[in-house]
């Protein structure tokens, strides 16, 4: 189906001139002070900006997609891998108006806010609506019609920037801000539909860290896989900082997913509308599932991706004795060849092999396919604390992980991977090193804060810790302490 009418973008490109040009919208743009009280706590925009009003540059960015819709040609739309869903071009009108709701359940803004959305969650701002939804995709505005029965004064834009670690500012500021407009006054005008869609939508950014494996599950696919499972593919996705080779890399799971093509809404000049919407991703713990506020578990997960990569082992068996003597278990070695590096990794794999196990070494890469398979058929992952240790979502149940802890790192090993390994029906190991297998003891003195008290460094700011423990370590592993290590792994995997 061919895209709106000429005639069509031109009303629809007045009406939204019209609104711009509204006073209370006018009035919105110049971020005047704010007060919102809800949820159990107050915000204002002197302060904590999770939920923040839009400034200037949110009209400016809708006045240039204005210009980009007046004058774009008859399909819009990026190019998908899969066809989006099904939508429909309706009826040319002049303008279209929100009508009174004579049971609509809200009296005021603020209630309407705060039954749309949620700011308190630690992890992420999330906004849930039902109705009549439109988004202005290159603009980054979605209007929502609420139908509220009272006029209200203040600030009627809102923003989130949907990705899952608010927290990091870092992160969010590699984050698309998404803007929300709630149209409750029976006024107010809101620009028409050029396309229709008949399923819900979730909004969601591949910005931030993505391209880092351990965030691309942390932040992205858990949370992705928590909010559109239940929708069992009728959920079309609306990705801003759209990234191709993110989206190839993960295709089989956003297929999986969804049964339609991802929508890149930065470059998409068409209002789009929508029954439904979630914006922004729900998350729980770091790369985990908490199944007491969620019907899915991390169990859940695991068995989504077995069956989305085709993987054949769902658990381990205990290391039996055949005809030919013992079953050696296969232990795989995450290689890493820039930071955190073991330097004498060809030592350890000659200690285990000794030992009794299968050894392979792989320095894992875009290929999550072919990564997921290898990592199925092994017994024992073994790596230094890093987005590697990742892969054991592909581990059968029962396997087990040892993770190496270089100086600092222990509160991150345990968040990240330690309590995760748990909720996955994994066996888990560590491994902390001592300060002498530290290449960090060799670049300072022996009474360096470096080595004597890592945080206090952490005081002095992520960026400082990071670049010290995480992007300047190597580690020399003690043969035979390790070996202890990998011995009481080996005589777990026995009956």
């Amino acid at each position: 189906m061919g895209g709106p009418h000429p005639q069509c973008q031109k009303k629809n490109a007045e009406t939204l001139k019209g609104f711009l040009q509204k006073p209370a919208i006018a009035a919105a743009n110049q971020r005047r002070p704010f007060l919102y009280s809800g949820g159990g706590r107050t915000v204002s925009n002197t302060g904590d900006h999770r939920l923040e009003p839009e400034n200037s540059s949110a009209s400016a960015a809708v006045r240039a997609a204005l210009a980009a819709a007046a004058a774009r040609s008859s399909r819009g739309g990026a190019q998908r891998d899969r066809p989006a869903a099904r939508w429909s071009a309706p009826g040319c009108h002049l303008r279209q108006r929100l009508r009174r709701s004579p049971s609509s359940p809200f009296n005021s803004h603020t209630e309407i806010v705060n039954a749309i959305c949620s700011f308190n969650d630690s992890r992420s701002d999330v906004c849930e609506m039902k109705g009549d939804i439109r988004i202005l995709g290159n603009s980054s505005t979605i209007f929502y019609a609420s139908h509220g029965t009272e006029s209200f004064e203040g600030n009627n834009f809102w923003s989130i920037r949907p990705y899952a670690r608010k927290g990091d500012n870092t992160a969010m500021g590699r984050v698309r801000k998404v803007k929300i407009n709630v149209a409750a006054r029976m006024d107010q005008e809101i620009p028409r539909c050029t396309k229709n869609f008949s399923i819900p939508a979730i909004v969601f950014s591949t910005g931030g860290y993505a391209g880092n494996h351990f965030h691309d599950f942390s932040d992205v696919l858990i949370p992705l896989y928590l909010n559109a499972r239940e929708f069992d593919g009728e959920i079309q996705f609306l990705v801003t900082d759209k990234q191709s080779w993110w989206t190839s890399k993960y295709k089989e799971i956003l297929w999986r997913l969804s049964n339609y093509g991802i929508i890149d809404i930065d470059k998409e000049n068409d209002v789009l509308c929508f029954p439904s919407m979630i914006v922004g991703l729900k998350a729980h713990k770091e790369f985990s599932i908490d199944p007491s506020t969620s019907r899915y578990s991390m169990k859940d997960f695991r068995q989504f991706l077995s069956s989305t990569y085709s993987l054949k082992r769902e658990s381990i068996s205990n290391i039996r004795t055949n005809s030919k003597g013992k079953i050696r278990p296969r232990l795989l070695i995450i290689s890493r060849k820039k930071t955190r590096r073991i330097t004498n990794e060809r030592e350890i794999v000659d200690m285990a092999r000794s030992i009794g196990f299968n050894v392979v070494v792989k320095e894992t890469g875009r290929n999550v396919p072919s990564v997921s398979h290898l990592v199925n058929s092994c017994d024992v992952l073994v790596g230094v604390h890093g987005a590697g240790l990742t892969n054991m979502v592909f581990l059968p149940d029962n396997a087990l992980v040892v993770q190496i802890v270089p100086l600092g790192l222990d509160s991150l090993a345990a968040n990240d991977f330690e309590e995760p390994a748990k909720d996955m029906n994994l066996r888990y190991l560590k491994y902390t090193t001592s300060l002498n297998e530290s290449s960090l003891s060799q670049q300072y003195l022996h009474d360096h804060q470096v080595l004597k008290d890592p945080g206090a460094i952490h005081k002095k700011g992520w960026d400082t810790f990071r670049s010290v423990y995480l992007d300047n370590q190597n580690v020399k592993i003690d043969i035979t302490r390790f070996r202890g290590t990998l011995l009481k792994a080996f005589k777990n995997l026995q009956i």
